[in-house]
């Protein structure tokens, strides 16, 4: 599955393992809803940010509401909530919406 400029690659439950924990780069995941307002406002941030760091960082999104499991598994208890993972660990998490600067500090350092 290939990410292209300005579009976060949409994964599910099946997908996570290998597009996400195993991923020669990290990766940054935001856990989302369709009906969360706070959700829709941070997409445009996440769109910027994997436009950004594109070749560098891959960027994702999760549907919680279609992949219950894996975001009980991470104790996704709120959203939006991104988390960034690097060689399959968790490196940050960030619950609600964030300015695009706090993202890509923790991006800069992770694709060092």
């Amino acid at each position: 599955m290939t990410q292209s400029a300005n579009h976060p690659v949409a994964i599910n439950e099946r997908e996570f393992g290998e597009q996400v924990l195993q991923s020669d780069q990290p990766v940054l995941v935001d856990f989302w809803a369709e009906w969360c307002a706070p959700c829709r406002a941070l997409g445009p941030v996440i769109d910027a940010l994997s436009s950004d760091f594109e070749g560098r960082v891959r960027v994702a999104k999760v549907d919680v509401d279609a992949n219950q499991r894996i975001a009980m598994e991470y104790g996704v208890r709120s959203i939006p909530t991104v988390i960034l993972f690097d060689k399959g660990e968790i490196v940050e998490t960030f619950v609600g919406v964030r300015p695009k600067a706090d993202y890509a500090a923790a991006l800069e350092k992770a694709s060092a």
